[in-house]
């Protein structure tokens, strides 16, 4: 093929999420709509051919063409399908729920793909069931049926009424069966409206047509028709869409002739309802003691940023379950029904900070900052997580906000610290160890109404400090000089301050274990020179940590849980690949009383709606820690 006779192939591709309920309760209107809107990923791309793919078929999504692609927009149209039944076997709970916990693959059995019975003989001919087990237990009660004749003398079997066929639970019906669809049965000369003719009360068009009556869809005479509800890049599923499926169709126009260059319309699976409120975590207290000032409620939460929320990762969750939209809804639900006057949290993606996190947490009543990662975003802007630390504007007002970068202390240690060229191979191979792009905030909160006792003023600020930690097992003294130098650098913030010490809480995903240095480190002020974590050997790169009687702080420090509750918990993040502690809550003791904590969720409970986390009820793989605090003085505990 000469270039001048150079063909293209165009296609568009379209696809929808499994949509969820968005209305909610009043307070959390704005939160809940932004958390459950249906976002169409449209994509229209085109490729040159040779000679073997010059025989391309012409579809409404797949043609060719001499030219490539042109500048091209998309509109958008939403339509409502009709009600259907969604399992035959009368005993299947999933014919009257829609909750998101009894569609999901660990309800479904693992399947989640429907069957229908095609045996004509039998009672349950054309019948559709959600899953393999209601089949079997439907199955129990069928029967052979007698086949009659219609007029022309063909056996017809005399069978239930048939229920419409579906296809795999989160996948999408394509083209072949979608509105305005070539092979849909309806009107095949139906031509979307072009962006300038499109109204969401579908007005007319350029032509002065009325649009309703171009589209074999719009009229509702019947109960099988699919009705449009929406023209709008988003939707945000009603109520009245729950159990039904919906459409959209992406028609894709060339921006400098509005030429309409291609369509498709896909089909969503049923949609489901909003996720049922979180179970309340209850606070276990601790023993009461005299005096202290202002009391506050904080939480420490990794939220698991969308890049890592992958099928791959976790194969054991729905892929709609993982989607950003859905979790973020349950996400922000859970932290603001436990009261929480601070929040940190972890994995806290840019782009999701900006459009979504910090107008919800504002609404909500707090005032935030966001700290990301120091490395390149992950393919488009805003790929990239990092840590936001909030607070009640009522309860707090910010005095001081600081952001730490791990990258640059380890600049700053071979440059300074070890005297070494960073450009040299020792100096580049210590560089190349340490610089893992995490981060830690820091923030001092002065409370809004000071504490008075008899005449005196209390203390009436605080420090908190959030972060996460490498998350590499195999580097337990990389996470070891992050937390060391983290310490440093609190000891000299605190230290400038005067002699009267800022109470101090450390939050965050340290991603070390009860057993590990850093957990040493943090609650003993020292490390075991026997410590395997500092002993890693030659293999593990070049030596990173200084002289162990070096590896000490002057912080007194403990753990929230493991005071209020005498134990740390079992497991704060927990997965098919990895059960246990990463997460916890460190406070001064010399100036912060801890008066309860939320135990963490019984294996039982987290597996009631999945194998492991994320799951239906729980967005995250991590779990929420929450603890009452108290400022104290005078040394009291």
């Amino acid at each position: 093929m000469n270039s001048k006779d150079a063909m293209y192939s165009w296609h568009l591709s379209l696809r929808v999420d499994r949509p969820v309920e968005g209305e909610g309760r009043p307070i959390l209107l704005i939160i809940d709509s932004a958390g459950c809107s249906i976002r169409p990923h449209a994509y229209m791309y085109g490729k040159k051919l040779d000679d073997r793919d010059s025989s391309t078929n012409n579809s409404t999504h797949n043609k060719v063409c001499r030219e490539p692609p042109p500048n091209h927009e998309f509109s958008y149209r939403w339509f409502r399908g009709p009600t259907i039944e969604p399992c035959a076997y009368e005993g299947c709970p999933r014919r009257t729920s829609f909750s998101p916990h009894d569609w999901s693959k660990h309800a479904l059995g693992g399947s989640g793909c429907s069957l229908q019975c095609v045996s004509a003989q039998s009672s349950l001919y054309k019948a559709t069931f959600c899953n393999s087990d209601c089949f079997v237990k439907a199955w129990k009660t069928q029967y052979t049926i007698q086949n009659s004749s219609d007029t022309n003398g063909n056996n017809i079997p005399q069978a239930r009424s048939s229920t419409p066929l579906r296809k795999r639970t989160g996948s999408y019906c394509d083209d072949d069966r979608s509105v305005g669809s070539s092979n849909s049965g309806n009107d095949v000369n139906y031509i979307p409206a072009t962006p300038g003719e499109i109204s969401v009360n579908g007005g007319n068009n350029s032509n002065g047509n009325n649009t309703t009556m171009n589209n074999p869809y719009s009229t509702q005479s019947s109960e099988d028709e699919w009705i449009e509800i929406s023209r709008d890049q988003l939707y945000i599923p009603h109520t009245e869409d729950i159990g039904r499926k919906l459409k959209v169709e992406a028609a894709a126009y060339s921006v400098e002739s509005g030429e309409l260059l291609m369509h498709r319309v896909v089909k969503t699976d049923l949609v489901l309802s909003r996720t049922p409120e979180p179970e309340k975590r209850n606070l276990v207290t601790a023993k009461p003691a005299g005096g202290g000032g202002a009391r506050f409620r904080i939480v420490t939460y990794n939220i698991l940023a969308e890049i890592y929320a992958t099928q791959q990762q976790y194969p054991y969750a729905d892929l709609w379950a993982l989607s950003w939209d859905f979790r973020f809804q349950n996400i922000i639900r859970e932290i603001v029904d436990v009261g929480p006057d601070i929040v940190c949290l972890q994995e806290v993606q840019a782009d999701h900070y900006e459009s979504h996190l910090y107008n919800a947490m504002h609404e909500a009543g707090f005032e935030g900052v966001y700290k990301q990662k120091t490395r390149q975003a992950m393919g488009m802007t805003g790929k990239v997580d990092g840590c936001a630390l909030f607070w009640r504007r009522t309860k707090f007002h910010l005095v001081e906000s600081y952001s730490i970068e791990f990258n640059e202390l380890a600049q700053r240690q071979v440059t300074q610290g070890m005297g070494l060229n960073p450009r040299s191979e020792e100096g580049a191979s210590i560089l190349n160890k340490l610089s893992k792009d995490n981060v830690a905030q820091l923030v001092v909160l002065e409370t809004a109404q000071p504490s008075m006792t008899r005449g005196n003023r209390e203390p009436n600020q605080v420090c908190i400090a959030n972060t996460h930690l490498y998350s590499n097992k195999d580097c337990p003294d990389v996470k070891l000089w992050q937390t060391l130098h983290l310490l440093q650098e609190l000891e000299t913030f605190i230290m400038a301050r005067g002699p009267a010490n800022l109470p101090l809480m450390i939050c965050g995903d340290f991603n070390s274990t009860p057993d590990s240095a850093v957990y040493d480190l943090l609650s003993r002020q020292l490390v075991h020179p026997g410590h395997p974590d500092v002993n890693t050997g030659d293999e593990n790169g070049p030596s990173v940590l200084p002289d162990i009687m070096s590896i000490t702080h002057s912080h007194m420090l403990g753990s929230v849980y493991n005071t209020v509750l005498g134990e740390e918990p079992k497991f704060t993040n927990y997965t098919m690949q990895f059960k246990g502690v990463l997460d916890y809550m460190w406070y001064s003791t010399r100036n912060l009383r801890p008066l309860s904590a939320a135990p963490i969720p019984d294996e039982s409970v987290l597996t009631r709606h999945g194998d492991a986390l994320p799951s239906t009820q729980y967005s995250s793989d991590h779990l929420m820690q929450i603890s009452d605090m108290q400022i104290v003085s005078g040394g009291s505990r």
